[in-house]
């Protein structure tokens, strides 16, 4: 398994080590599993701010080849503490504020705000995949080194590729399960999710022949994760030649999760966040031996590390953002989760 702790060269290097494995071309009978941090996105920001401490020790980016259909193992049982938050709610509704002004400055339109909470940890970091299976993740199979776990819930597609055919199909946009009724109708929602399909356009377009980027499904309504999304999909033809190492370095990290611009954004998220995202707002999935492949976005990600578990939940942060309905709909996001893995934990009651 492929290992990588610097941000530097990273996509060549996962490319090559399956190049150098003879993965591309083989039997369709293996699969490779890649996991990529969004601490990648490091090669992308212009500011000299270093980028925040991270809050558990994770690589970078992981690429494991195995066959196709590995027998999976019995999980064992986990236990989790009291859980804790990095970001009280006063500094959350600060950093929303100095979006808004980075915005009226006109620096970026939208910035995606993460919060990190955490938790003692003891037993199978495996066990967690059973429990979130119900919430019909992308990507549900954990990946794993020693000392490191990473589970996902992740309902969103960052990218895939089928042949010449690429997209992806962001989120923007959530209400509880039972209480959409006003959510294709917002304006706010609205906003937030067209800034990032216009993103979304703009990285395929990098790698796609001209003319053929479209959205063929825009802000559809979806259940998802245990609750309600707006969800679009974008989609292009891919130009002839463009391996895994361009097409990643085109569209990483996906847009849902940086804001608009991207680079200016991931900028503003090195200077407001207080931890690193460690294995949230990455990517997660598999890459098959003709070249098609299918990532999951970090969201609703689990890290274990260290004896705690980690959970990052956040939100796109647009001009008339509402301090305390962000904060809510970050713990809409989080509840589904908890819920799930036997945590049911309500926002008041983390310290």
């Amino acid at each position: 398994m492929l290992e990588l702790w610097s941000s530097e060269g990273a996509f060549a290097s996962i490319e090559e080590y399956l190049f150098d494995r003879g993965f591309f071309g083989s039997a369709g009978d293996l699969v490779a599993d890649v996991y990529l941090g969004y601490g990648l996105s490091r090669s992308l920001r212009r500011t000299s701010a270093p980028d925040p401490p991270e809050s558990c020790r994770l690589p970078l980016a992981v690429c494991r080849i195995r066959p196709r259909l590995e027998p999976s193992r019995a999980a064992g049982a986990f236990s989790t503490g009291d859980w804790e938050r990095s970001w009280d709610p006063d500094d959350y509704a600060a950093a929303i504020a100095e979006v808004r002004q980075a915005i009226a400055r006109g620096d970026v339109y939208q910035v995606n705000l993460v919060q990190h909470l955490s938790a003692p940890f003891a037993g199978d970091p495996a066990g967690l995949a059973g429990r979130l299976a119900p919430l019909r993740p992308l990507h549900p199979e954990p990946i794993a080194g020693e000392g490191w776990a990473v589970v996902s819930a992740s309902p969103e597609l960052f990218l895939a590729r089928r042949g010449r055919r690429i997209w992806t199909m962001p989120i923007k946009g959530t209400r509880p399960l039972g209480e959409a009724d006003d959510l294709l109708d917002s304006e706010k929602d609205a906003a937030e999710h067209v800034m990032i399909v216009d993103l979304e356009r703009n990285d395929l377009s990098r790698v796609s022949e001209p003319g053929t980027v479209r959205w063929p499904a825009l802000m559809t309504e979806q259940e998802l994760a245990g609750v309600t999304h707006l969800v679009t999909t974008v989609e292009g033809r891919l130009r002839e030649g463009v391996g895994l190492a361009e097409l990643l370095e085109a569209t990483f990290p996906g847009g849902s999760v940086t804001g608009a611009p991207k680079i200016s954004a991931v900028d503003h998220i090195a200077t407001l966040e207080p931890v690193g995202r460690g294995a949230s707002m990455g990517a997660l999935g598999r890459v098959y031996p003709n070249g098609d492949f299918d990532f999951a976005l970090t969201i609703r990600t689990f890290a274990v590390a260290d004896g705690r578990i980690h959970l990052w939940v956040g939100g796109g942060i647009v001009w008339d953002s509402d301090p305390a309905e962000e904060i809510e709909e970050s713990w809409v996001k989080a509840r589904p989760l908890l819920a799930a893995i036997g945590a049911p934990v309500e926002e008041p009651a983390l310290r």
